[in-house]
C-alpha cells in the first residue's frame, strides 16, 4: 500500500523520525566521549567546599586572617600577625604568664571546669575581649589543633633596637647587662633565659631576625611572667650589632666551652657587659666568637658534655649578680 513505511523493504528516509541516526557506530562513539576531567569540589557552584572558598576569598578581601571566626575583633591583623594558643591548660598558664590577649574564643555551649572558670576569671578581671564561636570556627582558628573548646590570640611581639635596651640601663642608672642569643632556635630556651635575665637584672635579651627562636606563645609560658617585663631586641646581623654595643662601651663575653677563664671568676661583670649564649650544639658561631673579648666556660664534670643553652645563660648571670652586688 502506497505510503505504508511498515510493509517489508520499506525504506525509511533519513530525517523522518526526530534523532533517528542511520547505524549504530555514532551511539557508540558518543557514549564513549567523557565530559573532560570532574571539577574540583570547590570550584563546582553547587558544592559546600565553593561556599566555603568565596567566604574565605571575602574575609581575605576584608583582611581578616583565612579561617578567623568573623565578627567583632576577630583577625583584624591579617595572615600570620597573630599567635593562637589552643586548649584549656594551655590558655591557662598562658594567662598565668601575663601573656598579652587579642581575643579569648570559647565554644557555644561549653562544659564549664575549674580552668574554664579561672579562664572566665582572669578575662573579666584584666576586660580581655572575649567571644563566641562555633566548634567549627575554632577548628579553623586552631587549624585542627586539640582546642577543647577554647583559643587565645595572642598579638604579635614588640621587639625593641639594641638602643632601646642601653636606654633601660640608663635610666635604671646601672652598667647595661645584656644576654645575646646566638643560634638558638627553642623559643622554651628563650623562654628560660628571659626568666633568668628578669631574675638577676638584666636589661635586655638580643636575638637575631632570621634562624633564631623568637618571642611565641611558648616563649611566654617558659618566661612565668618574665617577657612582660624583660625587653627583647632583635638584630639584623649579630656580630655586626654585637661591634656597634662594643663601640658605646660594653664588653663582649662569649659563653661557650673552652673558654679563657671559668664563669666564677668572669672579667667585666661590673662593667657594662654583653653576654653572648651559644646554642647547646654547636655553640658560637665563627664571627660571633671573633667578636667576643673573652670566652668564659662553666666548669662540669668530664660525663655532662655541655650544659643547656638557659641553664648555663642562668649561672653565668648569677656570677655576674653575685660580683656586682659585691662591688656595690
Amino acid at each position: 500500500m502506497a505510503g505504508n513505511s511498515k510493509r517489508a523493504g520499506a525504506v525509511r528516509k533519513a530525517g523522518s523520525k526526530k534523532g533517528a541516526q542511520v547505524g549504530t557506530g555514532g551511539h557508540s562513539r558518543k557514549a564513549l566521549q567523557g565530559k573532560g576531567p570532574t571539577p574540583k569540589a570547590e570550584d563546582r557552584t553547587y558544592h559546600p567546599a565553593h561556599q566555603r572558598k568565596v567566604a574565605a576569598e571575602k574575609r581575605v578581601a576584608a583582611g581578616r586572617r583565612p579561617g578567623a571566626p568573623g565578627g567583632r575583633g576577630a583577625g583584624r591583623k591579617g595572615a600570620g600577625a597573630v599567635e593562637v594558643v589552643a586548649g584549656r591548660n594551655a590558655v591557662v598558664e598562658a594567662l598565668r604568664a601575663e601573656m598579652p590577649v587579642e581575643g579569648i574564643y570559647l565554644a557555644t555551649h561549653l562544659e564549664s571546669d575549674d580552668r574554664t572558670r579561672e579562664i572566665l576569671e582572669i578575662a573579666h578581671a584584666r576586660s580581655h575581649p572575649m567571644f563566641e564561636a562555633s566548634r567549627l570556627d575554632l577548628d579553623r582558628l586552631t587549624d585542627g589543633a586539640v582546642h577543647q573548646g577554647v583559643a587565645m590570640k595572642v598579638p604579635p611581639y614588640d621587639y625593641k633596637d639594641a638602643d632601646d635596651l642601653l636606654d633601660a640601663a640608663a635610666e635604671a642608672g646601672q652598667p647595661p647587662l645584656i644576654v645575646a642569643l646566638d643560634s638558638v632556635t627553642d623559643p622554651r630556651n628563650l623562654g628560660a633565659v628571659l626568666r633568668s635575665a628578669g631574675a638577676f637584672g638584666a636589661h635586655g635579651v638580643l636575638v637575631p631576625e632570621r634562624r633564631a627562636a623568637g618571642v611565641t606563645a611558648s616563649a611566654w609560658k617558659v618566661s612565668a611572667g618574665a617577657a612582660a617585663r624583660v625587653p627583647v631586641a632583635r638584630a639584623t646581623n649579630l656580630a655586626r650589632e654585637l661591634a656597634e654595643l662594643k663601640k658605646t662601651g660594653c664588653f663582649v663575653v662569649g659563653l661557650d666551652a673552652g673558654g679563657d677563664m671559668p664563669a666564677g671568676e668572669l672579667a667585666y661583670a661590673t662593667d657594662p657587659l654583653v653576654l653572648v649564649v651559644g646554642s647547646e650544639g654547636k655553640g658560637l658561631s665563627r664571627l660571633v666568637r671573633d667578636t667576643c673579648d673573652a670566652i668564659v666556660s662553666i666548669p662540669m664534670a668530664t660525663t655532662t658534655e655541655s650544659l643547656n643553652a638557659a641553664v648555663a645563660a642562668g649561672i653565668t648571670l648569677y656570677e655576674v649578680a653575685k660580683q656586682r652586688a659585691a662591688a656595690s
